[in-house]
């Protein structure tokens, strides 16, 4: 049996999909990514939506994240309801059916001085 650790809601205030990559394989594309880590026995079912500073929020994005496992999710993949556009600033709400924890982390490759940063999420429940 595994200890579950986390929170079912956290945030992520700063989101931004850069426009363009200097790289040309999927490791090196720009890309802004939430890394969920699910240390219970169940599977977490996620939603995330997502906030806009000119429109309404879109989602719920729904995905699974498996009993014991971890999964890297990029918002330049999230399709359905819609795609997140590129060189957009957003932020995004995560939620899970058991506790999870989330971490953000973005990929700027615009320059071949790429830049990568990273930060745990704001645990809310």
């Amino acid at each position: 049996m595994s200890t579950a650790i986390g929170k079912t809601c956290w945030a992520i205030a700063e989101g931004y999909i850069p426009p363009d990559s200097t790289g040309t394989t999927a490791q090196m594309t720009s890309h802004e990514t939430a890394c969920i880590l699910n240390t219970t026995d169940e599977e977490a079912k996620v939603t995330i939506t997502v906030y806009f500073s000119d429109r309404e929020p879109t989602g719920p994005y729904q995905l699974t994240v498996p009993a014991r496992r971890t999964r890297h999710v990029r918002f330049n993949e999230l399709k359905d309801p819609e795609p997140i556009p590129k060189d957009t600033d957003f932020a995004s709400v995560i939620r899970s059916t058991v506790p999870i924890v989330v971490q953000h982390t973005r990929l700027d490759s615009r320059q071949a001085e790429l830049a990568l940063l990273s930060t745990i999420a704001y645990a809310s429940e």
